[in-house]
């Protein structure tokens, strides 16, 4: 007759995460083993590339990890493989280039081209009288004008 086994754990559906075994103890009983999903290695955040150097562990075990299992040492370490990481730097250092390429190149065309120097049209005093209607008629005033206060222009002291 079959021995009959019972769960170690509540959870008694066949999910991914309850994966068992039927293992033989040393004392002859039959019993189930719970068997942990596979470690896997981090992979790269740009090409989803797998990363050297670092040690495949599940991702709730990571912390429990010293640093030189989960990184290494180069910047962007257990993020980027070397590959994207080095397209970066290069990528980083040309645009650099660029931009003082194009400062140079301003900075060459004001040498080049002197800036133009704009002169000043004299100015005509506005002393025409009005044209029109009440230009030849002696008693006429200037249309919206009013004639200055005698002791307007006296300074104080």
């Amino acid at each position: 007759m079959v021995q009959r086994l019972t769960l170690r754990r509540r959870l008694s559906y066949n999910t991914r995460s309850n994966k068992r075994r039927i293992v033989r103890t040393p004392g002859g009983r039959l019993v189930y083993q719970y068997v942990k999903k596979n470690k896997t290695v981090p992979r790269c955040g740009q090409c989803k590339e797998k990363l050297k150097g670092i040690t495949p562990s599940r991702p709730s075990e990571r912390p429990r990890l010293s640093k030189r299992h989960k990184t290494v040492s180069r910047t962007y370490g257990g993020v980027l493989c070397h590959g994207c990481l080095r397209e970066r730097i290069v990528r980083a250092f040309l645009l650099e280039e660029q931009k003082i390429v194009k400062a140079l190149k301003t900075q060459r065309e004001t040498v080049v081209k002197p800036v133009k120097k704009v002169e000043k049209k004299p100015v005509k005093a506005a002393t025409k009288k009005p044209a029109g209607k009440a230009a030849g008629k002696p008693g006429a005033k200037a249309a919206g004008k009013k004639p200055a206060p005698k002791g307007a222009l006296k300074t104080k002291k």
